[in-house]
């Protein structure tokens, strides 16, 4: 006999919960240990916000609303993950990352205007390029982005 399986609701909020875990991680990262975020990881911050956002919706919500919700933050999920992989291969190996997309969407959402202390951009890619643990920040970033995205399942198909 094994643990009884999350409900979609517990699933959703346990979404929400760790990408909040995230976002505090990376600040702590960013004004603990001075690591610096650049254009991609404000990305992905946002777009663990906006996770979490729906993941916290979905919870209150039922049925098609809640299923429909769980999508959209796979769909952010898959975001998350491209970003972190764009991150990894090519802006962490690039010396500046102005007028990338990542940089492009910051701007154009006005993000660091809602909350400069968490989206304010301050470094660039390649300074970005650090580990914890022995693994890149955009690759836990990605492990993250990845557990969401199997987490949603759940909601999806049981609604």
């Amino acid at each position: 006999m094994g643990l009884p399986s999350p409900s979609s609701r517990q699933c959703l909020l346990a979404m929400a919960g760790l990408c909040i875990a995230g976002v505090v991680a990376a600040l702590v990262a960013q004004y603990g240990f001075d690591m610096q975020p650049c254009p991609y990881c404000i990305l992905q911050r946002v777009f663990f916000v906006v996770i979490a956002l729906l993941c916290i919706v979905g919870a209150l919500a039922q049925g098609m609303v809640r299923k429909v919700l769980a999508v959209l933050a796979g769909v952010f999920a898959l975001f998350d993950a491209a970003a972190a992989i764009y991150q990894h291969f090519v802006a962490s190996k690039s010396a500046s990352c102005n007028l990338t997309f990542a940089d492009k969407v910051i701007n154009a959402l006005h993000i660091e205007d809602i909350s400069p202390t968490v989206f304010a951009v301050r470094g660039n890619c390649a300074d970005a390029a650090v580990s914890v643990l022995g693994v890149s920040f955009d690759l836990w970033s990605l492990a993250l982005a990845v557990l969401l995205l199997v987490m949603a399942i759940r909601p999806i198909i049981r609604g």
